[in-house]
């Protein structure tokens, strides 16, 4: 009979030493293999969730803002209104409106959107409201914002409004206001100081409210 072979610790049967410790080519494969899924895994979450993050903020302004008017604590109530000088909104030319101009008077700008269906559903109320009051002093001032000019001034016919709208061609003037979506609408008294605003689309009793708060300031 053969004498019982004994194998070494660490070694398997049919293993040889030169073999030992070494990682075969299969398995060198097989773990990248697995390294590489591990790293695009890795990929297509991170760009699934900046996508979803990059869509949440374009939401926020490209989207309406929420139905029915809701007051905002805006970090620029109390504070003058930021002053800007945009163009009318016209098919002539015209003398672009600048705010400082305005002082002395109380002022309601709204922010809209043609394409905004919250926006075409205010639209009568405060052309409405406008006729009404505007023998009192206030000054209405539209803002047309992400829009072409044939499509703001189709907006302006179609719903009758006559006070002054003016176009935010770069964005810049909603950036400074804080803009969220539209319609949103602020309100400054004769000062020049915001004192309020709204977000989402007017209700006639927030709107003439407000308006009552700019008539009793000095």
């Amino acid at each position: 009979m053969e004498a019982d072979k004994t194998v070494p610790a660490g070694e398997l049967p049919g293993e040889s030493e030169s073999d030992a410790g070494k990682i075969f080519p299969e398995k060198k494969a097989a773990e990248k293999r697995r390294r590489s899924r591990r790293r695009v895994i890795i990929f297509v979450a991170v760009g699934l969730f900046n996508a979803g993050l990059l869509a949440l903020l374009a939401s926020q302004l490209l989207v309406p803002a929420n139905q029915g008017s809701a007051t905002s604590i805006s970090p620029l109530i109390g504070h003058p209104a930021p002053d800007f000088t945009l163009p009318l909104l016209s098919a002539d030319p015209a003398h672009p409106i600048h705010l400082a101009s305005l002082k002395g008077k109380p002022v309601m700008i709204n922010f809209w959107a043609s394409w905004c269906v919250a926006c075409q559903q205010e639209a009568p109320l405060l052309e409405n409201t406008w006729q009404r009051v505007q023998r009192q002093g206030i000054v209405f001032l539209g803002i047309d914002y992400g829009d072409t000019q044939s499509d703001g001034l189709n907006f302006l016919r179609q719903y009758g409004i006559t006070y002054p709208n003016v176009t935010d061609t770069n964005g810049q003037v909603a950036i400074n206001y804080g803009l969220t979506g539209v319609p949103e609408t602020v309100f400054i008294d004769r000062r020049g100081i915001m004192v309020q605003k709204v977000i989402g689309e007017l209700t006639e009793q927030t709107l003439q409210d407000n308006l009552n708060i700019l008539l009793q300031k000095t």
